[in-house]
């Protein structure tokens, strides 16, 4: 067989190093034959794989129990048991037993600095999520005390964020128009973070965080920066103070509505007011990056620019004047809303389809942030306790008047360099948040709304990430159509016309890889029992008669089992024609290390490939097949029709058969 050499190495020299092999290799010892049986034995003789029930199961004890009690022996008392469940549902009485002084004094600093930014956050997401500013401020007290006893992560903070309050915004104002019917679509917001917390729960019960998986990194860089350019465009209504604005989101409309504003009464003093303190607040960001020992000066600027405008505001009486406050905010403690869930709505189908959404995108985001921090302090994140967390924490918020609350990045890395230690700092801003709604209320009456609108633009630029784009572009052309595909959608479409986008590419991609996996020729290393790809090692050789394959595919199933048995025979017949004047192909061994699952029809097109393979004196053999592969082909008694004997633990040993037998097949073959 003829094999692509470096241009120093002779035919004479291969040709020599081919017929040594083969020597050493014809003198098998009987040791070495029955090891190859053995071994081989171990591969047909393993235990049958778990079966679907036992998975479900299986997977519902691993989220429920951690890691060190998944063997809790029945003798155990039940007491111990239930310790230990408590244990793996609230993590808090795991690492509560040794919490200090010192660290209670490193989480207060935490919490107070995270609350200085969460406060005017949260009532600026509000807006965007055209809801009233106390739910905002709601939605910072329940969530983080819930995710304080079951989340893993110690830095994370708990919240609302933009992009979120954006996909509400965008999605139930289709629904239910937020000007004309604002109580009936605050409850259709209420329902919606229900479902959002009970698909998140669902998805961490039963493994299901792959789901999350399918919307690419690539497609969520693309998401977020389209997302980015969406909200800031959004922020115009605040800081031109537009009173009649559109509900789209795409840029085409909003450009328009700003247009037609100035043809009517607006205020620059707005513009000005929202532009110095935006500038402010930028400025501060800056100052903070170049030196980390004044991490505060960033955190604490939207608290300041909140107090200073709106003194500056009651002042002047600059309300009298065109200047638009945000008047009364609720205050109290947070009202039940158990009364407001609506599950006999008949937009139910509509807040279920939301509510998926918004799950996925909450869990993206809370998740990566999260793991991105622990690999910083060196401690392992839970997902799927995690998804749990995030959907208690959400149904438990829905029921107290909060909209989706999940992690958000700017607060959490807040809350990172002001030197948390546990997640105690999400109790302290709870409880300061807490206090506010009890007490400070009353002072928030005019706060302008072009100082929410700088304080929601401030935090938009840690949603575009250029470099990560450029490296997406360089890496992968596919994984980029789909960051473009989100980026332009959400821009010039809508929200979920960029989160269709961005699955469709990726779905396309999965679908286009599973039709067309590579098939790949594999040669021994010289002077080893390696066996490697030829294209890659160049330096590899193939063994003569014998054509070694990788199927270079996890799953081998309807979609892909006709064109791989298609290319195999083509490959066998390109082989003996060029192999014609020395030795044809006598076996062909598959590699099927890859290959994780297969399905009916792959067994179908394994069995046609061999019956054409032995009609015309070929033998074939299954090297490496993994668990729940050989455990399907002893049942479909392929194992039978090819002959026990021609099932390897490894290629080298099925190798080691052919070559010792003289090509004759391995055994009974």
């Amino acid at each position: 067989m003829a094999t692509s050499l470096p241009t120093d190495v002779s035919t004479t020299a291969t040709e020599h190093v081919f017929h040594a092999e083969r020597h050493v290799q014809l003198q098998l010892s009987s040791d070495e034959r029955q090891r190859i049986t053995e071994r081989t034995k171990w591969v047909l003789d393993s235990p049958d794989p778990p079966g679907f029930r036992q998975e479900i199961l299986g997977s519902i004890k691993s989220a429920v129990f951690c890691q060190k009690n998944k063997k809790l022996s029945s003798s155990q008392p039940p007491l111990a048991c239930v310790v230990a469940f408590l244990r793996s549902v609230f993590p808090i009485l795991s690492w509560a037993k040794d919490y200090k002084v010192s660290m209670f004094k490193s989480d207060l600093l935490s919490g107070l600095t995270l609350a200085s930014l969460c406060i005017p956050q949260s009532i600026g997401y509000a807006a965007l999520a055209q809801l009233k500013p106390q739910y905002g401020l709601y939605t910072s007290v329940v969530p983080p005390l819930i995710y304080t006893t079951m989340g893993t992560s110690r830095e994370l903070a708990i919240g609302p964020v933009a992009v979120v309050s954006l996909l509400i915004s965008a999605m139930v104002s289709k629904v239910i128009n937020p000007v004309v019917d604002p109580v009936s679509y605050t409850k259709l917001v209420f329902t919606v973070t229900f479902i959002t917390g009970a698909f998140q729960a669902l998805f961490g019960l039963f493994r299901l965080g792959f789901l999350v998986d399918f919307l690419s990194q690539a497609a969520i860089v693309g998401f977020m920066a389209g997302a980015a350019i969406v909200i800031g465009l959004q922020q115009l209504k605040g800081l031109l103070a537009i009173s009649h604005f559109t509900t789209k989101t795409d840029v085409v409309s909003v450009l328009i509505a700003v247009i037609k504003s100035f043809k009517t009464s607006w205020y620059p003093q707005n513009f000005i007011l929202g532009c110095s303190f935006l500038i402010f607040i930028l400025i501060t960001r800056f100052i903070g990056k170049r030196n980390r020992k004044l991490f505060w000066l960033p955190a604490i600027a939207p608290l300041v620019s909140v107090i200073l405008s709106t003194a500056i505001v009651y002042l002047t009486r600059a309300d009298e004047h065109g200047v638009k406050i945000i008047k009364h905010v609720q205050g109290g403690l947070n009202p039940s809303s158990v009364s407001q869930l609506q599950f006999n709505s008949p937009h139910l189908r509509e807040a279920v389809k939301i509510g998926l959404v918004c799950a996925i995108i909450a869990l993206t985001e809370a998740v990566a942030v999260g793991r991105s921090f622990a690999t910083i302090k060196g401690y392992n994140m839970d997902g799927n306790k995690e998804m749990i967390a995030m959907g208690f924490m959400n149904i438990a918020g829905s029921m107290s008047s909060c909209y989706v609350a999940t992690g958000s990045f700017s607060r959490t890395a807040v809350n990172f360099y002001a030197g948390c230690q546990t997640a105690v700092s999400n109790v302290v801003m709870a409880i300061t948040v807490l206090i506010m709604l009890q007490l400070f209320t009353g002072l928030l009456y005019y706060t302008p709304v072009a100082i929410l609108s700088s304080i929601i633009l401030s935090a938009l630029p840690g949603l575009i990430n250029y470099s990560e784009a450029y490296n997406i572009w360089k890496v992968d052309k596919l994984d980029f159509l789909a960051c473009a595909g989100a980026f332009f959608g959400v821009l010039f479409a809508s929200v979920e016309m960029g989160l269709m986008v961005a699955v469709a590419v990726s779905f396309a991609k999965i679908i286009l890889n599973a039709l067309r996996p590579r098939v790949e020729e594999l040669g021994r290393l010289p002077g080893t029992d390696i066996f490697c790809e030829v294209d890659q090692y160049p330096v590899a050789h193939a063994v003569p008669g014998v054509l070694i394959i990788r199927l270079n595919s996890g799953l081998l199933c309807f979609t892909n089992a006709n064109p791989l048995r298609d290319r195999i025979l083509k490959w066998v017949a390109e082989e003996n024609e060029k192999e014609a004047i020395k030795r044809p192909v006598n076996g062909i061994i598959l590699d099927m290390s890859s290959v994780t699952n297969i399905d009916y029809a792959g067994i179908l097109a394994l069995e046609e490939t061999n019956k054409k393979l032995l009609s015309g004196g070929i033998k074939l053999a299954i090297a490496s097949p993994r668990w729940q592969v050989i455990h399907k082909l002893k049942v479909a008694k392929f194992v039978d029709k090819v002959g026990r004997d021609c099932i390897f633990l490894t290629v080298c040993e099925a190798v080691d058969s052919f070559v010792g037998s003289k090509f004759n097949g391995p055994g009974n073959c």
